[in-house]
């Protein structure tokens, strides 16, 4: 019997470390290898041919090409957006900070003297015995830090001269039509007053107030502008911080001040949708 020899292994090659062949028939053919050739591959390695490195390296970059594409797009729509709100809101709210309001202030009257009153004269209903208390101010606040009427909240003294009625109530009305700096332009403010109503018992401040000191003016959307005539004209219309003139004096139209004030916020509104569909749209893609 002739013995059969093992063939030595490549250089640089333990023997033993030799990959088993394929035995598959014809592989070798199919995949680009000659016939019979002496050079073995191990079992269940895919032979490297140029076309499948192409085909599994293309993907990865044709999917990052298209990320980089597709991503700097929404963000920088994003970003300019954004910079078109500053723009739009920044000046809109200094002029904001900076306005004062000429107005009709509404107090309640007590013991500790003025607090402001949390309800409008239409909604609140005086008690018999309370006291009502208004005063034309030039306020950035509109609300408690806003001046108080300067007459004491005194129910006793202003009614003092008015008997109770069956079926009435009295309510002391105190009014203070401000100072010189309060007034609108061409305006001068009266003297303060204090007055007693006498008005049926359901009757709420608005009536009250009406009782006593007509005429009342009121703009459109219920906003007390005049009481007693004062003043002429306007109705909360803003005032340049530190100006002794009104911005508008065209009457209950001053309210249309306000409108680029709206306008502004109409296109920050827009702004911030457009914004938050650039970024949908990009994250949808993205799950494509």
């Amino acid at each position: 019997m002739t013995a059969r020899t093992r063939r030595p292994a490549a250089a640089g090659t333990a023997v033993g470390d030799q990959a088993p062949t394929d035995p598959t028939p014809g592989r070798d053919a199919a995949e680009g290898a000659t016939p019979g050739s002496a050079t073995p591959r191990p079992l269940g390695v895919a032979p490297r041919t140029a076309a499948a490195g192409n085909a599994v390296g293309d993907r990865p970059r044709r999917a990052s090409a298209a990320g980089s594409r597709r991503t700097p797009l929404p963000v920088a729509a994003v970003l300019a957006l954004l910079g078109v709100l500053t723009a739009l809101l920044g000046p809109a709210a200094a002029v904001a900070q900076a306005a004062d309001y000429r107005y009709w202030s509404f107090w309640k009257g007590g013991a500790d003297g003025w607090a402001f009153q949390q309800v409008g004269p239409a909604g609140n209903v005086p008690a018999d015995g309370a006291v009502d208390g208004w005063r034309f101010v030039l306020s950035p606040d509109g609300g408690q830090d806003a001046p108080r009427p300067a007459p004491a909240a005194d129910f006793s003294a202003i009614c003092a001269d008015t008997a109770p009625s069956s079926g009435h109530k009295r309510v002391a009305v105190v009014l203070d039509f401000g100072t010189a700096k309060d007034a609108p332009s061409g305006e001068q403010p009266g003297e303060a007053r204090s007055l007693c109503a006498s008005v049926p018992t359901a009757a709420n401040s608005a009536e009250v107030l009406a009782a006593v000191a007509p005429p009342l003016r009121y703009d459109s959307g219920g906003l007390l502008c005049a009481i007693a005539g004062y003043p002429r004209a306007g109705c909360g219309e803003p005032v340049a911080a530190g100006s002794d003139s009104a911005a508008g004096s065209g009457g209950p139209a001053g309210k249309g001040d306000g409108g680029p004030a709206v306008g502004v916020i109409a296109g920050a509104g827009a702004v911030v949708l457009l914004g938050a569909g650039a970024v949908w749209q990009a994250r949808r893609r993205r799950t494509r």
